[in-house]
C-alpha cells in the first residue's frame, strides 16, 4: 500500500511539474525556475483554478443560498492547495526549482470582502458547506476597496482605500447580468464567481455581484467619495460611513442591490431546473446572515405577486417557509432600523409590501416590541425576519438564551418553535493546517490525520498531556511561531519584541464592548508598577490588532491611547526590557495567521451578555493559547469544555450585567473614586506624560467617557481583571502546568469546527437532501 501511495504521489508531482512548467511558458515565455515569484504565483493561480474547474460540483435537489454582506475569505492559494490535497506536492515541485512556496504565498493580495467576525464566519461556513458535500452558494457583493486600509499617522488611525482586485485573480467573470431598479434609477449588475473547494470533496461557488458602471476614480483623499453617485460608487466600499443621510441611503442601495440580484439568481436557477415556484421551499433555503440581507423577504414576495401570478397570501407563505435568519448580536444599535422615508426614496416598490407585512403583524399582535414598523415610522429588519422566516438562530449557547429570555423574549413567546442555537465554528484547515503546519504535523504524528475531517478526534491528544517529549515539542513550536511573529513585526511595525516574553494578544474589531480600553488600563497599571520598582517575573508583550469604523469616535480614541502607550512604554529605559506594547497596522486575516499561532494568552474580555460568540477565541485555543475572558459568548462553552483549571474567567456574569442595565445602577465614577488602582490608571490617560505624546482632544474625550458614561462597564470588572491577569502571568511560570493547559485547550477545540456547525444547520434548519 505504501509503495502504491509513493507511486501515486510521484505521478501527481510529475503532473503538477508539467502543468506548472507549461503555464509558465504559456503566460511568460519562461521556464519555471527562471520565472519571478510574482509570475510563479500567477501560474499557481491558474493551475488551481483549472483543478477547481475539474472538481465535481456539489449538487442536489435542494440548495442553501447563504446571503451575507461580508465574506472575509482571506488569501486563497494555500487554503485551496490544502483542500485539493496538493500543498506538499506543489511545495516539493517549487523547491526543486529553487522556489519557496511560503514566500510566494505572501504575494497574493487579501480580498477586501469583509471586516470582522461576521465575514470570517461566513467564509468558514462556505468552506464547510463544500467540505460536507452540500449544495450551496454564498451570495454577496464584490467590494473593490472593502472596509478600508488602516494606516497609523501621528498615533491616529487614518483610512485609505484597500485595493485588491488584480488582472489575475480568483474572480471569474460570468455572463450573468441583471437589471436592478431603484426609485430614481436603474443599474446593471455583473456576476463574478469565486470557487470554494471543499477539503477532499466537491466545489461550490461564492457569487459576488458588481456593477458595470463602477468607477474607482471617484475616490479622492483617504476614502472620501461622492456618496450620491450610486452608479459609480455602489460596490466600492463595505459599510460606507453612515454618519449622514447620504451614507444611510447608500447602505440601503447596497443592501437592495444585493438582495435583488440574489432573488433574480435564485429564481433563474429554479427556472433552469424547472422547479415549481409554489414549492420553492422544497428546493431552496435562504439563510439571512444578520439583518443586512433582510429585504430579500419583501423582494421575493414582490416578484412572486407581480410577475409570477401569486396571491399575497401564497407569496408570503412560500417565502416564509424558505427564509431563515441568523442573529449575530445582542446590541440593539446593531439591529438595523431604517426610516420608512429612506426606503421610500431608494426602494419605493418594496414599501407597499413592507407595509402589508407590518399591518398583518399589527392586526395579530398589539405588543409594540414585535411590530415591524414602529411608532416612529422605522422599519425593524430583524422583526421582519423573525415574523416571516421559519427559523431564528443565535450563534452561541448563552447568546441564544439571552435572545430568548430578554432581547427577543416577546418573539420567543409567539414563536418558540423557531428559535434554536448554532454555536459558531472555524475551519481547521486554515487555522491549523495552513497557518500552523508545524503544529498540525506534530498532531498528525501523534493521532493520525482523522482530525482533519472529524475535529472531535483532537480529544485523542489528551492521552499525551503528560508525555514530556510531546509537551516539549509543543513548546518548541510555540517558540518558533513567536520568533516568526517577532521578525514580521520588526519588519512591518519597526518594533523589537522579545520571543521569551509572554505574548498577550487581543485581536478583533475595535468596539467599546470588546473592552480594548480595559486592557489598556491594565497596561497602564502594570507600567506604573514597574516604574515603582515592582518588576514582572518574565517580560510581557501586549499585542493588539483592530480597525475602528471611521465614524466611531471613541473607538478611534482607544486606538490612539494604545498607540500613545506603545510610544511611551517601548521608549522608556526603565520599562522596555520588562514590557512592550504593539498595535499592529491594518489587522486582517493574513496578520491573524501569524498572530494566532504565537499567542500565549487569548484576550476575550467583552462585557458579559454583549459578545454573541467570538471565533478568535476558538482559533487561539486550537493553537495552544489559554483564554482570559468574561463569561460571555462562546467563552462559556470553552469553559464548559476545558474546565475551571484550563481557562481564566473574571468579572460579573451576564445575568448581573443585564440586571445593572435594567436598574440603571452602574455609575463608573463611583468605582473610580473608591479604588486608588482604578483612579491611577484612568488619570494616566490625561497625565502630562500621556498628553506630551498624544492629542489632548482624543485623550480627554476617552477619559471623560470612562468617568461619565462607560456604557460597557469597563471599571466594573477592572480590579478583578487585574487580579486574574496577574494570577495568569504567575501561573505561566509553572511551565509544566502551562503545557498541560495548552494540550487540553487544543484537544477540546474540536467542538468548534465549522463542519460541526454546518452539519447542525443542515440537520435542524436546511434539511438538504
Amino acid at each position: 500500500m505504501r509503495q502504491e501511495e509513493t507511486i501515486r504521489r510521484e505521478i501527481l508531482e510529475q503532473r503538477i511539474d508539467r502543468e506548472l512548467e507549461a503555464l509558465s511558458e504559456k503566460l511568460f515565455g519562461k521556464k519555471l525556475e527562471d520565472a519571478s515569484d510574482e509570475q510563479v504565483y500567477v501560474a499557481l493561480l491558474y493551475l488551481v483554478k483549472g483543478l477547481e474547474e475539474a472538481t465535481v460540483p456539489n449538487d442536489g435537489d435542494k440548495k442553501i443560498y447563504y446571503i451575507s454582506a461580508e465574506f472575509l475569505i482571506g488569501k486563497l492559494l494555500s487554503n485551496n492547495l490544502i483542500n485539493l490535497g496538493i500543498y506538499e506536492k506543489v511545495e516539493s515541485v517549487l523547491k526543486s526549482k529553487g522556489k519557496e512556496l511560503s514566500r510566494i504565498e505572501e504575494i497574493e493580495p487579501e480580498p477586501s470582502l469583509g471586516n470582522g467576525g461576521l465575514g470570517r464566519l461566513a467564509a468558514c461556513f462556505m468552506d464547510s458547506i463544500a467540505t460536507l458535500g452540500l449544495p450551496g452558494e454564498g451570495i454577496g457583493l464584490n467590494y473593490h476597496f472593502g472596509l478600508f486600509k488602516q494606516v497609523f499617522k501621528d498615533r491616529l488611525q487614518t483610512t485609505e482605500k484597500n485595493d485588491w482586485i488584480e488582472k489575475d485573480s480568483w474572480l471569474n467573470k460570468t455572463d450573468v447580468s441583471f437589471d436592478v431598479f431603484f426609485g430614481d434609477r436603474k443599474v446593471t449588475s455583473r456576476l463574478y464567481d469565486i470557487d470554494v473547494v471543499g477539503y477532499n470533496n466537491g466545489v461550490n461557488k461564492l457569487r459576488l455581484f458588481d456593477i458595470e458602471s463602477v468607477d474607482e476614480s471617484i475616490v479622492k483623499e483617504g476614502i472620501t467619495f461622492d456618496k450620491e453617485a450610486i452608479e459609480k460608487n455602489l460596490t466600492l466600499f463595505l459599510y460606507p460611513d453612515d454618519s449622514d443621510e447620504a451614507g444611510n441611503l447608500l447602505r440601503i442601495y447596497q443592501q437592495y442591490f444585493m438582495v435583488s440580484n440574489a432573488a433574480q439568481l435564485i429564481l433563474m436557477e429554479m427556472k433552469e431546473k424547472q422547479y415549481d415556484l409554489r414549492k420553492m421551499y422544497d428546493y431552496a433555503v435562504i439563510q439571512i446572515n444578520d439583518t443586512h440581507p433582510s429585504m430579500i423577504i419583501p423582494e421575493l414576495i414582490r416578484i412572486l405577486v407581480n410577475d409570477k401570478a401569486f396571491t399575497m397570501d401564497e407569496a408570503i407563505e412560500v417565502v416564509s417557509k424558505t427564509c431563515a435568519y441568523t442573529n449575530h448580536t445582542i446590541l440593539a444599535e446593531a439591529l438595523e432600523k431604517w426610516p420608512l422615508s429612506y426606503l421610500e426614496k431608494v426602494v419605493p416598490q418594496l414599501v407597499p409590501i413592507i407595509k402589508e407585512l407590518s399591518a398583518r403583524v399589527a392586526a395579530k399582535y398589539s405588543d409594540p416590541k414585535v411590530q415591524i414598523i414602529d411608532d416612529q415610522n422605522r422599519v425593524h429588519m430583524a422583526h421582519m425576519d423573525i415574523h416571516y422566516g421559519f427559523s431564528v438562530n443565535g450563534v452561541a449557547a448563552i447568546h441564544t438564551e439571552i435572545l430568548k429570555d430578554t432581547e427577543l423574549h416577546a418573539f420567543y413567546e409567539i414563536y418558540p418553535e423557531k428559535f434554536n442555537n448554532k454555536t459558531n465554528g472555524i475551519t481547521f484547515r486554515r487555522w491549523l493546517l495552513s497557518c500552523n503546519r508545524e503544529l498540525a504535523a506534530l498532531i498528525t504524528e501523534k493521532i493520525g490525520t482523522g482530525y482533519q475531517k472529524d475535529a472531535m478526534e483532537l480529544e485523542k491528544l489528551l492521552a499525551f498531556k503528560d508525555d514530556e517529549e510531546f509537551l516539549n515539542d509543543l513548546v518548541k513550536i510555540k517558540r518558533e511561531k513567536k520568533e516568526a511573529l517577532v521578525a514580521h513585526i520588526k519588519e512591518h511595525e519597526g518594533e523589537e519584541l522579545n520571543p521569551d516574553s509572554i505574548f498577550d494578544i487581543q485581536i478583533k474589531r475595535l468596539h467599546e464592548y470588546k473592552r480594548q480600553q480595559m486592557n489598556a488600563l491594565y497596561i497602564i497599571h502594570k507600567y506604573l508598577e514597574i516604574k515603582g520598582g515592582k518588576k514582572p517575573a518574565r517580560p510581557l508583550t501586549f499585542i493588539f490588532g483592530a480597525k475602528a469604523a471611521p465614524a466611531y469616535v471613541i473607538a478611534r480614541d482607544i486606538i490612539h491611547l494604545l498607540l500613545v502607550l506603545q510610544q511611551i512604554i517601548n521608549n522608556d529605559p526603565d520599562v522596555k526590557d520588562y514590557m512592550k506594547v504593539v498595535m499592529v497596522e491594518n489587522y486582517n486575516v493574513s496578520y491573524a495567521e501569524k498572530l494566532i499561532p504565537a499567542c500565549d494568552i487569548s484576550e476575550q474580555i467583552s462585557l458579559a451578555s454583549k459578545e454573541a460568540s467570538g471565533t478568535g477565541n476558538m482559533k487561539m485555543m486550537l493553537n495552544g493559547a489559554v483564554t482570559l475572558g468574561t463569561a460571555d459568548g462562546a467563552n462559556v462553552e470553552i469553559h464548559d469544555l476545558v474546565g475551571d483549571d484550563n481557562i481564566y474567567i473574571f468579572g460579573e456574569n451576564s445575568e448581573q450585567v443585564i440586571d445593572h442595565y435594567a436598574k440603571a445602577d452602574y455609575v463608573s465614577r463611583s468605582f473610580y473614586e473608591k479604588s486608588p488602582v482604578i483612579k491611577a490608571a484612568v488619570d494616566f490617560i490625561v497625565s502630562d506624560q500621556a498628553l506630551a505624546v498624544g492629542h489632548k482632544e482624543n485623550l480627554e474625550r476617552l477619559y471623560n467617557e470612562l468617568l461619565n458614561k462607560d456604557w460597557f462597564m469597563t471599571l466594573l470588572d477592572l480590579e478583578d481583571y487585574i487580579a486574574t491577569k496577574d494570577r495568569m502571568f504567575a501561573d505561566y511560570e509553572d511551565q509544566e502546568k502551562w503545557k498541560r493547559m495548552m494540550v487540553v485547550n487544543i484537544a477540546k477545540a474540536g467542538f468548534f469546527s465549522s463542519d460541526r456547525t454546518i452539519a447542525e444547520y443542515n440537520r435542524d434548519i436546511w434539511k438538504l437532501k
